[in-house]
């Protein structure tokens, strides 16, 4: 009779526990953007960061937008505290995270791979630059780099670029000034629509990572005489961006040490995969005069677009630190322009 009151005793305590514990966390609405949706690789990637948070008292109500705009509105106006987005967008809310998805400054994923680890230290320095206003940036991960897709192998230098038309992210002003820069003709556009305009030709070129070759069809608009161009424009990010007063202490710095020790390898596994589905005769090689001088000129949009202020210099100056520290033989290693 002891043994069952004891046991009895025990089981409601741990059940109170329970419930306690249920009732300590802290309830956050995410915003997740996939393209794909709930079946996506961001959202379900997601799922498991979600499941480690519980362990960390926070629990995460997870809804799919498949339009990154509709997600990055939904934040603002306060209908989620928490948002998985691009680089590309988070950049209005923090210029230093925003700003690793700048032309050429992150070159390979040997270096996106030691951008992540330094931004997941949780050194100071780089703590008080996550965060910016209301907002704070707890994680990152690697969406790949992002290439030109042309209708035409023979648009395969700077100078046959001149006068051909390119879909360029309307919320993103650096794509808009480097397509003018080279004479190009940038047709502004958005997320949802930036693939059908170049698959229904009505423009000749777009910016995209590979994982759009097959997830957004871009193959339709190469057809059979089209190519990717083989130069590494920019790495685009997926960013967790909350606003930081909604967090319990101690779950920023935990978040951003948890996805690059759990997820950043996952998502760049699935950035390799994307590699698979592209034949080598769809790849338009460059030579490397053509290579230094998309090297050069990256570097000029890039002091360029800092001076102007859409770029965050203390990012820039952290970009080429690591790049130098890869590749110590880079022209820019020299100078510091940036």
């Amino acid at each position: 009779m002891f043994c069952k009151r004891l046991v009895s005793t025990l089981l409601a305590l741990s059940l109170m526990g329970m419930a306690g514990a249920a009732q300590a966390n802290t309830r956050i609405n995410f915003c997740v953007f996939d393209i794909i949706g709930t079946s996506g690789d961001t959202f379900n990637l997601l799922r498991d960061y979600r499941t480690a948070a519980l362990n960390q008292g926070v629990d995460l109500r997870m809804r799919a937008f498949t339009d990154e705009n509709i997600a990055y509105e939904e934040f603002l106006a306060g209908q989620c505290d928490l948002v998985a987005m691009t680089g590309l967008r988070a950049r209005n809310l923090n210029s230093y995270v925003g700003s690793l998805d700048s032309i050429g400054a992150i070159p390979n994923y040997d270096v996106m791979r030691t951008v992540a680890q330094v931004l997941a230290s949780n050194n100071p320095r780089i703590t008080d630059n996550m965060r910016s206003g209301s907002y704070e940036v707890i994680g990152m991960a690697p969406m790949g780099a992002a290439y030109l897709f042309v209708k035409d192998q023979s648009i395969n230098n700077v100078n046959a670029l001149a006068g051909r038309s390119i879909s360029v992210l309307e919320h993103d002003v650096a794509q808009g000034r480097m397509a003018a820069r080279v004479g190009m003709s940038p047709v502004m556009s958005d997320i949802t629509n930036f693939a059908g305009r170049f698959n229904n030709h009505s423009v000749d070129i777009c910016f995209a990572p590979m994982m759009a070759y097959s997830a957004l069809e871009l193959y339709r608009g190469m057809g059979p005489d089209g190519g990717i161009v083989d130069y590494t424009l920019g790495q685009l990010t997926m960013q967790l961006v909350a606003r930081h007063e909604k967090l319990p202490n101690g779950f920023a710095n935990w978040s951003r040490q948890y996805v690059f020790e759990n997820l950043h390898e996952r998502a760049q596994a699935v950035v390799d995969n994307s590699y698979n589905d592209v034949s080598d005769d769809r790849w338009i090689r460059i030579n490397e005069e053509d290579t230094l001088r998309y090297d050069e000129m990256m570097r000029e949009a890039r002091v360029d677009l800092t001076q102007q202020g859409v770029y965050n210099a203390d990012m820039m100056s952290l970009l080429r630190n690591i790049r130098c520290r890869h590749d110590g033989s880079r022209a820019e290693c020299s100078e510091r322009l940036e």
